[in-house]
C-alpha cells in the first residue's frame, strides 16, 4: 500500500505514520518529494484492512494499492530516478558511469596495467573478477581473496572505487571488506540466500539479470536486496539466451527502456558478455547507451590473448581508450555527460 501524505506534512507526522505501519508488522519506506511524501507499506496483505485505517489520519490526502508484485523497485513507491553514489562516482541520473577492467585478477602486474590505462582512458569505476563462477570445472576460478587484496591495492593507487563479484552468501562480508560494490552474476540472479545476505551488508549491489529470467522474475530479485534494508541496488542487462548461436547471447536492450518505465532502480549494459565478441563490443556499447542505460560494465585486458578468462570479449587499453571519446560525443548529443 502506498500512503500519501498531505503538503506540509512535518517529520512528526511521517514518524507516527510509520510507527502505526511498522506496529502492525509491516515496513515502512519514506520516498521525500518536492510536493508530498509518500510512504509504501510492504508485508503481509492480510494486514490491509488495519492498515486502510490510517487514512483517517488528518496527514493522510490518499491511499494506494501497490499493483505490482515487486514492491519497493516499482515506480509506484518511488517516481524519481534512484541515483546509487560510490566514493564520488555515481550510477543514475543524466550523468553515464562506465565501470571496466579485466573478466578476473590474474597478477598484480595485469591488474595495474589495465586499472591504469582504464582510468586515463576515464572509467569510473575498476572491475575485477576475484571468485570465478565458471561452466567448467577445470577452467580457472579467480585468485579469490588474494584477488579481493590486488583489487583494494588498485583501488589504493589509481583512487578507482571497485566492484567485483559475490558467489556465496558466507563469502558476503569477506567480499565487503575489500569491494565498493558486490557484483551478483547472472547465474545468481534467483540465488534467493544470496540476495537476502547483500541486502544486509550495506554495500551497493550490481544485480545482474539471468540469462533465462523475465523482466518480472528480475525485478523481482532486486526486490529481495531492497527489502533486505538496501536500497542501492543496480540493474545490469547483459544478455539473455535465445535460438541464436553467432553472438555469446543476445543482448537485449527492449529491457532497458522497459525496466526504466517499471523501476526507479539505475539500468546499465554488460556488451561485453552480451555479445562475446570484442568486435561487436563498441556498437552495443553505444546502442545501450542510445536506449537510455545508465552506465555500461566493460572487459578490458591489455593481452586479451593470452587472458585465463573471456580474452575473445575483452577491448585493448586503446579500443577502450577509443570507444570513451565516442562515447563523450554520443552523450553531448543526448544531453547527458560521461
Amino acid at each position: 500500500m502506498i500512503i500519501v501524505l498531505k503538503a506540509g506534512a512535518g517529520d512528526a507526522e511521517i514518524e507516527d505514520v510509520c510507527r502505526r505501519i511498522e506496529a502492525l508488522g509491516l515496513r515502512a519506506h519514506v520516498s521525500r518529494g518536492e510536493q508530498r511524501t509518500v510512504i509504501g507499506a510492504i508485508g503481509d496483505d492480510r494486514f490491509k484492512t488495519r492498515l486502510q485505517a490510517l487514512e483517517a489520519l488528518e496527514c493522510v490526502e490518499s491511499m494506494v494499492p501497490i499493483l505490482q508484485p515487486f514492491k519497493l523497485a516499482s515506480r509506484e513507491v518511488r517516481a524519481t530516478d534512484t541515483v546509487v553514489r560510490i566514493d564520488g562516482a555515481a550510477i543514475g541520473g543524466g550523468r553515464i558511469g562506465v565501470m571496466a577492467g579485466p573478466c578476473s585478477v590474474e597478477s598484480w602486474d595485469q591488474l595495474r596495467t589495465v586499472a591504469e590505462d582504464v582510468k586515463s582512458a576515464g572509467a569510473h569505476l575498476l572491475r575485477g573478477g576475484a571468485f570465478k563462477p565458471r561452466t567448467s570445472p577445470y577452467a580457472f576460478q579467480g585468485l579469490e581473496e588474494e584477488g579481493l587484496r590486488l583489487l583494494a591495492q588498485a583501488r589504493k593507487e589509481t583512487g578507482l572505487p571497485v566492484i567485483t563479484e559475490v558467489l556465496e552468501p558466507d563469502k558476503v562480508g569477506v567480499v565487503a571488506e575489500y569491494a565498493d560494490v558486490l557484483q551478483i552474476g547472472a547465474r545468481n540472479c534467483q540465488n534467493f540466500s544470496l540476495l537476502k545476505e547483500v541486502g544486509q551488508c550495506g554495500k551497493p549491489v550490481l544485480l545482474k539479470r539471468g540469462m533465462a529470467t523475465t523482466i518480472k522474475e528480475f525485478l523481482l530479485s532486486a526486490e529481495y536486496v531492497l527489502a533486505g534494508g538496501n536500497p542501492n541496488v543496480i540493474l545490469c542487462e547483459r544478455g539473455i539466451r535465445t535460438f541464436e548461436t553467432t553472438t555469446r547471447y543476445t543482448l537485449d536492450l527492449n529491457a532497458v527502456p522497459v525496466i526504466k518505465k517499471l523501476s526507479h532502480l539505475p539500468v546499465v549494459v554488460d556488451p561485453s558478455h552480451g555479445t562475446g565478441h570484442w568486435e561487436y563490443v563498441a556498437p552495443m556499447a553505444k546502442a545501450g547507451i542510445a536506449c537510455g542505460a545508465d552506465g555500461l560494465i566493460i572487459e578490458v585486458h591489455h593481452r586479451p590473448e593470452e587472458a585465463l578468462s573471456d580474452g575473445p570479449q575483452s577491448l585493448k587499453p586503446d579500443k577502450f581508450a577509443k570507444l570513451m571519446r565516442e562515447l563523450r560525443a554520443l552523450a553531448t548529443v543526448l544531453g547527458r555527460s560521461l
